[in-house]
């Protein structure tokens, strides 16, 4: 399906709350027609963070002071933080395109693809969601889709700090190896530098004719203003399709 343009913002380091409430209020504003595509690439700070369904087995010995949230995305238990790369995409799937699995494919495709810039090898593996280097996993997707509109979206793991994962079962994998762009051999990569190439190859998967980079400011506009409605968790009355990894 082509589309028109993606409308992309880098914001650096967002507490993981404010991104919540961030992509609720853009969500409401596409699902309105307000806005357009749109895609939010950030980092967080130490997070934890658990699906609707996830396991709280699964979050072994969380460090203290570290906050975990249970949203309404798909997936288990997984972590955020500095040196990982955090995209949001708040698309309109239409026609074609309402399809929770192939969205979800196109998803581990932009990694690959970004992976590919760095002359890494990546690719997903059978009955698992998410993208992997070999057998070590690098990065994670979890969404959410209310009304054909998607929440929540992959983290990919550029120079992170890996021990975070040690205390967690990754997205619920028992024996699962965290790499990081660093980790396989590019320790000079950074998050904004990822981002930069997310976004190019986000537009080229999803057949975007070009891109609208908006600042942070602008972006935030939509809190300040009182854009769109402002909620947090997950809620039983939210019509979400999940899927995880």
């Amino acid at each position: 399906m082509n589309r028109a343009v993606l409308t992309t913002a880098w914001l650096g380091t967002v507490d993981y709350q404010q991104a919540l409430e961030l992509q609720e209020a853009l969500a409401a504003l596409r699902q309105a027609g307000a806005i357009g595509d749109t895609l939010l690439l950030l980092e967080h700070p130490h997070v934890y963070t658990l699906g609707r369904g996830a396991d709280q087995r699964f979050l072994l010995a969380p460090p203290p002071g570290v906050p975990v949230h249970r949203v309404s995305r798909g997936g288990q238990v997984t972590y955020h933080g500095p040196g990982q790369l955090v995209g949001y995409p708040i698309l309109k799937l239409e026609g074609a395109a309402r399809d929770v699995h192939q969205y979800v494919r196109a998803l581990e495709l932009v990694i690959i693809e970004t992976l590919r810039a760095y002359a890494i090898g990546a690719q997903r593996r059978e009955k698992l969601t998410g993208v992997w280097v070999e057998e070590r996993k690098i990065a994670s997707i979890g969404i959410g889709i209310r009304r054909w509109v998607t929440l929540h979206g992959f983290a990919l793991n550029v120079n992170s700090d890996l021990s975070f994962f040690e205390r967690i079962v990754p997205c619920g994998i028992q024996g699962c190896r965290m790499t990081s762009i660093a980790r396989e051999g590019r320790a000079e990569a950074s998050t904004a530098g990822a981002a930069q190439i997310v976004a190019q190859r986000f537009a080229e998967v999803f057949s975007y004719a070009w891109i609208e980079p908006v600042s942070a400011a602008e972006t935030w506009t939509v809190l300040s203003s009182g854009g769109a409605p402002k909620r947090s968790g997950p809620s039983a009355a939210d019509p979400y399709e999940v899927d995880c990894g």
